[in-house]
């Protein structure tokens, strides 16, 4: 989480620092009949009266394998995300499995989480990890690093605010257990030494008996080490992480990195700060120095971080421009991930370095909290779901560049999955995105082609501007190919052609994820307002047509003879 950007936004809106297999065999096609849903929406909507687009899928032009840890998720000590999101402590009345929310669990198992981000965030700048183990009643109090928000000034002296350390290493280990997710953890590099560093990853890592460390770990409960592979060397360097140019970063990576942090077995994957939106000098710089100094071999991942924002700035009352807008500056993501490729690959010309888009998503302006201790929460409606699903392609159709994806964050905060507070619980049409394109995991992207009609809008300035179509991404698991696809129009349905070439499609099913009106969420009072539905596709020959509703995100499963 960016200290930086939260300012920037109060000045002028959202901004950031320069913000932003097999030969050809035939082609089958099946007719997609529209279910009484569609037509519903096409009563609602206008549908047009004959196919407009196609979508093509190149089995015989495979991308990458698409990491699960691209479905990632982050969680920061920051509002309600920690306490009265994940964390409600063993003796409350809501449910709970060792004070970890249940509902919380159950609900994320069903997704399969391929990674969570720990302690933040510009928190983790200004967290000791020592604090968060040991007898809860007896770890220290401290100042939250967001506590003088503006937004919190009169909320009181709240967990929030005066972080108790209840949810330490212990129980962020626990909670990705529960729910069958590889954690990763931030380390301080602001305010803390090198040397804090790597005891924290021998606590985490090294074997029963073998240190004091790993004795101090099983008497804290757990004899057996974490096995935490991926750590983060400090976050948004340049900004709340410490300030620094991209040469004094580099140093400090190195210092943190190179020849004093066994690997103990775990295989260790370190991840940089990198820049902020399309800051590609920083990328360069610090590039340079690593390649300056050889160091690419403790160097896994790169840090891209990346907002979506509209000039209107709220997240439920947004008129048709705030709708494109925020599409549009969500779909920047490409471009961002391809221009840093390219710099990065100026200097590790072996392609030794992965992106990590660790922080991703839509952030307003204008909160609409569940709670006044709730910083930075926010409301997630159909246009975040579309958000979602486009940027999730985006990672899939680059799963050669990305290894790793964290949206920001999790629950309660930004672009979330969940909204809590107290006992109340609901799943927001974001959720419903990740729970659809878990298929991808472990699948291998192909290429595809989209064709079909621009969006034509018109910007705040009077101005005309255009907007793909269709977009998606497609990837295969034996004789299964799953194709997601976002239609952004918030009034035409796309009538579609697909095609898969070099296989028959013997059978198919949609499942569909769309909204009665583009300000549609879901809320603790009606709590399924925004959920997706499946059918049965009749799958006929020669030709496949399917009509994508407007506003919507799509997931086919198609079947291949």
């Amino acid at each position: 989480m960016s200290l930086f950007h939260e300012r920037a936004m109060g000045r002028r809106g959202y901004t950031r620092r320069a913000f932003l297999g097999s030969a050809v065999t035939g082609a089958v096609f099946a007719l997609l009949r529209p279910s009484r849903f569609d037509r519903h929406r096409a009563a609602l909507w206008g549908a047009p009266s004959a196919v407009d687009s196609r979508i093509e899928v190149l089995l015989n032009e495979p991308i990458a394998r698409i990491a699960p840890e691209i479905y990632g998720h982050f969680i920061e000590h920051l509002g309600g995300v920690i306490y009265d999101g994940v964390w409600v402590g063993e003796d409350s009345r809501i449910p709970n499995i060792g004070g970890i929310r249940k509902a919380l669990v159950e609900a994320m198992r069903e997704i399969k989480p391929g990674v969570v981000r720990w302690p933040g965030g510009c928190f983790a700048d200004a967290y000791d990890w020592r604090d968060g183990i040991g007898p809860r009643e007896k770890r220290p109090r401290r100042t939250n690093f967001w506590v003088d928000n503006r937004e919190w000034r009169d909320v009181g002296i709240v967990p929030q605010r005066y972080e108790p350390n209840h949810f330490g290493t212990h129980e962020f280990i626990r909670f990705c257990r529960l729910i069958g997710a590889q954690p990763y953890i931030a380390a301080n590099v602001r305010t803390l030494p090198a040397s804090v560093f790597h005891q924290w990853i021998e606590y985490c890592n090294s074997p029963a008996g073998s240190t004091t460390w790993a004795d101090v770990r099983a008497a804290h409960g757990d004899r057996e080490p974490f096995n935490v592979r991926y750590w983060g060397v400090g976050n948004e360097s340049w900004g709340c992480g410490g300030n620094f140019t991209p040469e004094e970063y580099a140093a400090e990576f190195r210092r943190f990195t190179t020849w004093a942090v066994p690997d103990y077995g775990v295989g260790l994957r370190f991840i940089a700060a990198g820049p902020s939106g399309r800051d590609l000098e920083w990328t360069r710089r610090f590039f340079a120095k690593i390649a300056e100094r050889r160091a690419f071999d403790r160097l896994w991942g790169w840090a891209l971080h990346h907002y979506s924002s509209f000039s209107g700035g709220e997240a439920i009352n947004y008129d048709a421009t705030g709708w494109y807008e925020l599409l549009q500056s969500a779909d920047r993501m490409e471009s961002l991930i391809t221009a840093h490729w390219q710099v990065m690959g100026e200097m590790d010309r072996e392609r030794r370095v992965r992106l990590v888009v660790d922080e991703w998503g839509a952030w307003y302006r204008m909160t609409t909290n569940i709670h006044p201790t709730h910083l930075f929460g926010q409301q997630s409606t159909i246009r975040d779901a579309v958000v979602a699903g486009l940027t999730l392609d985006t990672f899939n159709r680059h799963a050669d560049k990305v290894g790793m994806a964290n949206i920001a964050q999790l629950i309660n905060c930004l672009h979330s999955l969940f909204l809590a507070h107290e006992e109340k619980f609901v799943r927001t049409p974001t959720y419903y995105v990740f729970a659809m394109y878990a298929d991808h995991q472990e699948g291998q992207a192909v290429r595809a082609i989209f064709s079909a009609p621009r969006v034509s809008w018109t910007d705040r300035a009077n101005r005309p501007q255009f907007f793909w179509g269709l977009n998606g991404s497609a990837s295969v698991k034996g004789n299964i190919v799953t194709l997601t696809v976002t239609n952004p129009h918030l009034s035409e349905a796309r009538e579609t052609e697909i095609l898969v070439r070099g296989a028959t499609i013997a059978s198919a099913r949609a499942t569909i994820l769309t909204a009665r009106s583009m300000h549609e969420c879901n809320t603790f009072e009606q709590p399924q307002l925004v959920v997706p539905r499946e059918e049965e596709i009749t799958v006929r020959t020669p030709v496949m047509v399917y009509a994508f509703p407007p506003a919507s995100v799509v997931k086919l499963r198609l079947v291949l003879s």
